[in-house]
C-alpha cells in the first residue's frame, strides 16, 4: 500500500510539475500612435511574474511565460502608459500602440531617457539621448547637435573648439564606431567640425556604448555611437524645419500608403557665405564656405512578418577661395534592410550597406594647378538573428562582411610647369566577423551576458607591399596581383558582463571586453582636420587591440528622481600607433615607414548624478582619468602622455521648464587643457632659428571651461496643428578666451625673444532660431 501510494504521489506531483512547466509567448511590435513609428527600447514589466524585456531596435519583442492571467504595462519615456490584461493559454501577438504622453506643468514631468541605465541587466557604460532634451541645450550659432550633447557625458570629452572629434575613455578619435542607420561615417563633421552631420531633428535615437560594447559591434576600440533617423510618418503629412543664422533646414514625411508605408525627406545647407559680397570686397565674391546635406528614408511594410526600409545620407562642404584654394569633402552612405519575424521568438535583420568619404583639394596658382583625391568606399553585408530562446535566455547571433577599397592619395598637376603626378597605391582588404551572445537571466537578483566576436582582415592584392628594418626603412619590395592574399590577421573577441541587484534601488556590473580595430586614423596635425588620412592593417602595421575591465556601482534615489551611477574602467592597449618625428604621412607610398607602434593603457572613475523628473532637471558629470603610450623610438622608450589624455573633465547640464511657453538651459563645462608637445628650446642654423624638441606630449594646453545659456519660446500654436518656436542662447557666455592653437615666433623688435602666440576661436557667440511644425 505504502508503494502504491509512493508511486500515485510521484506521478501527480509529475503531471502537476508538467503543467507548471507548460510555457506560452508573447510578441509584438510597439508602435507611436501619433506616427506610426516603431518604439526602440519600450519597456515591458509583468509585476506579479517578476519579468520584463525591452522592444529592440525596430520594436519587436518577446517574452515566454508560464501558463495564466498576467497584466502586462507597456511604456516608453516620452509616452502614456498602457496596462493590459492577458490570458496566456497559447503563443499569441500582441501589437501595440502608444500615445505621447502630454506635459502637465503641476505635475512631475519626464525629461530625460534612462533606457541605457537600469538597474537591471548587465549592459554597462551606455547612454541613450533623448532628442527633446538635446533640442533644448544651447549649442554654438543655435545649430542643434547630438554630437556637442555626448560630449556633456562623463567618460566623453571633446576634441576641442573647431574639431570634429571626441575622445572617449582614454582613445583616440578615430577608435569610435559612428553608425548612421548601420552605416560607416567616417567624418561626422561639417564646417571644420565646428557642426555635426546629423540632423537632429530627423534623429529617432542616439545610443552610444562606451565599454563593453556587445558582440554585434566591432571595428573600433573605444566606443560605439549608433544613430537611427525617423522611419517617416505612415499616418499624416508633417512639415517642419528652422531658420537660424548660419543655417536652415526643411523635413518632409508622410504615407506612401496609410499604415503601410511612409517617406521622410531632409535637407539642410549653411549659407553664411551668401552674405560675404555684401562686405564688398571683390575677393568676398569668388569665396565659398558652406555645407548642405540631405537624408531620405523610406518603409514599407510587406506583411505581418516582413517590413523593408531603404535610407541615405549625402553630405558635402565646399571650402574655396576663387582662383587661389578649394577644398570639398563629404560622405555618402546608403542602408538597404529587411525585418522578418520567423515565429513568436525569432526576428532577423539583413542590411547591405554602402558608405563612402572623400576629400578634394584644388591648388590653383598662374603656373601649376595641384589636384588632391582620396577615398575610402565600403560595401557590408550584415545578418543579425535574435532569438528570445525562453524567460531566461535571449541570444544574437550573426554576422558581416564589408570590402574596402581605400585610395590613400592621387596627387595630379596641370599647367605650364606641372609636375609628375604622384598616384599612391589603392589598398583593398576584406575584413568579416561572426557573432554570437546570450543575455541569461539566471535569478531576478543576478543576469549574465556572454558571447563571442570571432574576425579576420584579409589584405588583397593588387599592390606594392614592404619590408622595412629597424629604422622604418624599406628593405624589400613585394609585389601582388589581384586576388592575392597579402596577410590575414584574425582575432578572437570575448565579450562578457555581470550584473547583480543589491536592491530594488541598487545594483552592481562588471564587464570585460576584447575589441580589435584593422582601420587606423594617421594625422601628425595638431588637430584632427578632413584630410587626415585612413590606412588599413598591412604586413607592418598590426591590428590594434583593447582590453577593457568596467565596474560600476547605480542606485536610484528620491522614488526614482535622481540617479547616482559610478563606474571606472582600466584599458590594456596593443600595437598603438603614433608617427616620427618629421613623418611625411601624405605623400610616402610606404607610409608605414613613417609610423611606430607600441602599447598603451587608460584608466578612469566616473561620476554621474541625474535628476530626471521635475520642473528641473539635468545632470552633473565628472571624469577623472589617465591615457598613455609607450612606443619604442618615442620619448626614450618611457610612458607619455597620449594627445587626448586629460586628468579632469566636469560637465554640468541643467534644464528649467518655467511655464508652458518659456524654457531654460544652461551647461557650464571645464577639463584640463590637451597634452602637447612644445619645443623645449632654439638653436641658429645659418642664421635661421629653429626649435628643439625634446619629450612629446610633456606639456599642457591652458585649462578649458565655458558657460552656454539657452532660452526657448513656444509661440502660441495654431489651427490644424501648426507650432513654432525661438530658440535663444549665448555660447560662452563670460567670453573665456580658450586657447585653439598655441604657436611660437621670433619677435620683430629682438631676435633674441621668442613670444608664444595663443589663438581663440569664439567669444560671447549669441543666435536664435526659428523652428516650426505642421
Amino acid at each position: 500500500m505504502m508503494k502504491r501510494f509512493i508511486v500515485i504521489t510521484i506521478s501527480l506531483l509529475s503531471v502537476f510539475a508538467a503543467a507548471a512547466q507548460e510555457k506560452y509567448t508573447l510578441s509584438g511590435t510597439i508602435r507611436t500612435a501619433k506616427a506610426g513609428e516603431t518604439v526602440i527600447g519600450a519597456s515591458i514589466s509583468v509585476d506579479s511574474a517578476g519579468a520584463n524585456t525591452v522592444s529592440n531596435e525596430y520594436g519587436f519583442y518577446s517574452l515566454t511565460l508560464p501558463k495564466g492571467n498576467y497584466v502586462i504595462t507597456y511604456s516608453a519615456v516620452g509616452f502614456e502608459s498602457v496596462t493590459d490584461t492577458i490570458h496566456l493559454n497559447s503563443n499569441k501577438v500582441q501589437p501595440v500602440v502608444l500615445a505621447d504622453h502630454v506635459v502637465d506643468l503641476e505635475a512631475v514631468t519626464v525629461a530625460t531617457n534612462t533606457k541605457g541605465r537600469t538597474i537591471s541587466g548587465t549592459q554597462m557604460g551606455v547612454e541613450h539621448l533623448n532628442m527633446k532634451e538635446v533640442n533644448t541645450i544651447p549649442m554654438l550659432l543655435g545649430e542643434r547637435d547630438i554630437l556637442k550633447a555626448i560630449q556633456l557625458l562623463p567618460g566623453i570629452k571633446s576634441a576641442g573648439d573647431g574639431n570634429s572629434g571626441f575622445y572617449v575613455r582614454g582613445g583616440s578619435t578615430d577608435q569610435n564606431l559612428i553608425l548612421l542607420d548601420e552605416a560607416n561615417v567616417y567624418n561626422a563633421s561639417h564646417l571644420m567640425g565646428f557642426f555635426s552631420t546629423f540632423n537632429s531633428d530627423i534623429v529617432k535615437d542616439v545610443t552610444i556604448y562606451k565599454g563593453g560594447m556587445p558582440a554585434q559591434y566591432g571595428g573600433r576600440l573605444s566606443s560605439v555611437l549608433d544613430v537611427k533617423m525617423n522611419e517617416g510618418n505612415n499616418q499624416h503629412y508633417v512639415v517642419s524645419g528652422g531658420i537660424g543664422l548660419i543655417s536652415a533646414k526643411l523635413n518632409v514625411e508622410g504615407p506612401i500608403q496609410q499604415d503601410k508605408s511612409s517617406f521622410l525627406v531632409s535637407g539642410r545647407r549653411s549659407y553664411a557665405d551668401l552674405f560675404l559680397p555684401l562686405l564688398g570686397d571683390s575677393a568676398n565674391k569668388g569665396t565659398r564656405l558652406y555645407f548642405y546635406d540631405l537624408n531620405t528614408k523610406m518603409n514599407y511594410i510587406l506583411g505581418k512578418k516582413d517590413r523593408l526600409y531603404l535610407s541615405a545620407y549625402l553630405g558635402r562642404d565646399v571650402l574655396k577661395l576663387e582662383k587661389q584654394f578649394g577644398l570639398d569633402w563629404g560622405n555618402k552612405t546608403g542602408t538597404l534592410r529587411w525585418n522578418h519575424i520567423f515565429n513568436d521568438r525569432v526576428f532577423s535583420n539583413t542590411s547591405l550597406i554602402y558608405s563612402n568619404f572623400n576629400y578634394n583639394i584644388a591648388i590653383d596658382n598662374p603656373n601649376n594647378n595641384l589636384n588632391i583625391f582620396s577615398q575610402i568606399k565600403d560595401l557590408n553585408l550584415k545578418e543579425e538573428i535574435q532569438w528570445y530562446a525562453g524567460s531566461a535566455h535571449a541570444l544574437r547571433l550573426g554576422f558581416n562582411s564589408i570590402y574596402h577599397t581605400i585610395t590613400p592619395g592621387e596627387i595630379t598637376s596641370s599647367g605650364k610647369e606641372s609636375y609628375n603626378d604622384l598616384i599612391l597605391q589603392n589598398r583593398y582588404a576584406w575584413e568579416n566577423a561572426a557573432f554570437a551572445t546570450d543575455t541569461w537571466k539566471m535569478s531576478n537578483s543576478f543576469s549574465l551576458t556572454y558571447g563571442l566576436r570571432v574576425s579576420s582582415f584579409a589584405i588583397m592584392g593588387p599592390g606594392d607591399y614592404y619590408r622595412l628594418d629597424a629604422e622604418g626603412n624599406v628593405k624589400d619590395t613585394l609585389r601582388y596581383k589581384k586576388g592575392d592574399l597579402v596577410e590575414n590577421y584574425w582575432n578572437l573577441e570575448p565579450r562578457l558582463a555581470a550584473g547583480f541587484k543589491l536592491s530594488s534601488t541598487a545594483s552592481i556590473k562588471i564587464s570585460y571586453a576584447r575589441n580589435a580595430q584593422n582601420m587606423h586614423l594617421i594625422s601628425n596635425s595638431a588637430t584632427n582636420v578632413p584630410t587626415d588620412k585612413w590606412i588599413a592593417s598591412t604586413n607592418n602595421i598590426k591590428p590594434e587591440i583593447a582590453d577593457i575591465y568596467s565596474a560600476g556601482w547605480y542606485k536610484n534615489m528620491g522614488n526614482n528622481v535622481y540617479e547616482l551611477t559610478v563606474e571606472s574602467y582600466y584599458k590594456w592597449l596593443q600595437h598603438q600607433i603614433d608617427y616620427r618625428t618629421g613623418a611625411d604621412v601624405y605623400t610616402n607610398n610606404a607610409i608605414e615607414s613613417q609610423l611606430l607602434t607600441g602599447i598603451g593603457r587608460a584608466y578612469g572613475i566616473e561620476f554621474l548624478m541625474k535628476k530626471k523628473r521635475g520642473k528641473l532637471t539635468g545632470w552633473l558629470g565628472y571624469t577623472l582619468s589617465k591615457s598613455e603610450r609607450k612606443i619604442d623610438g618615442i620619448n626614450d622608450g618611457e610612458w607619455y602622455n597620449a594627445r587626448q589624455d586629460r586628468t579632469h573633465d566636469i560637465a554640468v547640464v541643467a534644464n528649467y521648464q518655467v511655464s508652458k511657453k518659456w524654457n531654460l538651459s544652461a551647461n557650464w563645462v571645464y577639463y584640463t587643457g590637451d597634452a602637447v608637445t612644445f619645443p623645449a628650446g632654439k638653436y641658429v642654423i645659418d642664421k635661421q632659428i629653429a626649435f628643439y624638441y625634446t619629450k612629446r606630449n610633456a606639456y599642457r594646453m591652458p585649462a578649458y571651461h565655458r558657460l552656454d545659456l539657452g532660452a526657448t519660446l513656444q509661440l502660441k500654436t495654431r489651427h490644424r496643428g501648426f507650432s513654432s518656436e525661438l530658440a535663444f542662447s549665448l555660447y560662452n557666455a563670460y567670453g573665456r578666451q580658450n586657447a585653439f592653437v598655441i604657436t611660437f615666433q621670433q619677435s620683430d623688435t629682438n631676435p633674441d625673444v621668442t613670444e608664444i602666440v595663443k589663438t581663440s576661436l569664439f567669444r560671447f557667440v549669441p543666435s536664435v532660431s526659428y523652428h516650426f511644425k505642421f
